[in-house]
C-alpha cells in the first residue's frame, strides 16, 4: 500500500490515546478491561484505512475489535473513521503484526481476520505472508480453543497458497467462497481494497477455518 507520508500522523494517533493503544504489552491479558464492556475480543492484523474494522464494529456492539496496522500514515486514516464513528467497541493498535503474541495473552482473542494481506509473491518472501506457518503459530497461540481465523483476497496464488497452509498446519476449512460476491453470504463488511477490486470485476475469494485444539 503506498500512502503519501503524514508527518503529523504519530501526533495525532498519540493524541487519542481512548483508541489508540500505544502500551500494547501493558494491556496483555487485560485487554477487556480497557474496553466499556467485557465481551469477545475479534481483531484485524492489517487493518488498513479501517473501513472493514469500523464496519464491523458497527454490525456488532456485543463484540469488541481491536484493528493492527504498521505503517502510521495508513493508521491515522482509521483512527479518522473511529473519530466519526464514537464507537466504544474498537481499538486501534499502529504496530507490527507479527508481534501479536507480545501484545495478547495465550486464548485471549476469539477470531483472527486477514484482509487483503499484501500477497508477498516471490517464493523468497513466503516467510512475510500473513498465512505462513509461522503467523499461524502466533494466531494459535493468542486465540481461544478451536479459534477461527477469516481471510479475505482477491490474489488467487496466495488464496491457494493459504489454503495449503490451513490444511498443512492442520486447521480445518469450514467454508470456501471462490466468488463472494457472487454468493448468498450476509453480513460481509467490505474493505476499500474489496471495493476497488470487485469494481474492476475481480471475484473476491474468501475462507472460513478453525484450529483444531
Amino acid at each position: 500500500m503506498r500512502v503519501r507520508n503524514k508527518p503529523w500522523a504519530a501526533e495525532k494517533l498519540a493524541a487519542h490515546p481512548n483508541y489508540v493503544v500505544t502500551n500494547p504489552t501493558e494491556l496483555k491479558g487485560k485487554w477487556n478491561e480497557h474496553f466499556e464492556k467485557n465481551q469477545p475480543i475479534h481483531i484485524e492484523v492489517g487493518s488498513g484505512k479501517g473501513q472493514f474494522i469500523v464496519g464491523m464494529a458497527k454490525m456488532h456492539p456485543d463484540i469488541n475489535f481491536i484493528g493492527i496496522e504498521l505503517q502510521t500514515s495508513v493508521a491515522v486514516m482509521a483512527l479518522d473513521k473511529i473519530l466519526e464513528a464514537e464507537l466504544p467497541n474498537v481499538k486501534l493498535l499502529n504496530t507490527d503484526g507479527g508481534l501479536i503474541s507480545d501484545y495478547f495473552e495465550a486464548g485471549e482473542i476469539d477470531r483472527v481476520f486477514l484482509n487483503f494481506s499484501d500477497p508477498w509473491p516471490k517464493t523468497k518472501h513466503e516467510k512475510r505472508r500473513l498465512t505462513h506457518r509461522s503467523f499461524l503459530e502466533n494466531y494459535q497461540t493468542i486465540l481461544k480453543p478451536k479459534g477461527e481465523v477469516h481471510f479475505k483476497t482477491d490474489n488467487q496464488g496466495l488464496f491457494e497458497y493459504s489454503l495449503a497452509s490451513f490444511s498443512q498446519f492442520g486447521m480445518v476449512l469450514d467454508q470456501i467462497w471462490l466468488d463472494l460476491h457472487a454468493s448468498d453470504f450476509e453480513g460481509n463488511v467490505r474493505t476499500e481494497y474489496e471495493e476497488k477490486f470487485s469494481a474492476k470485476g475481480q471475484p473476491i475469494y474468501r475462507v472460513e477455518a478453525h484450529f483444531v485444539n
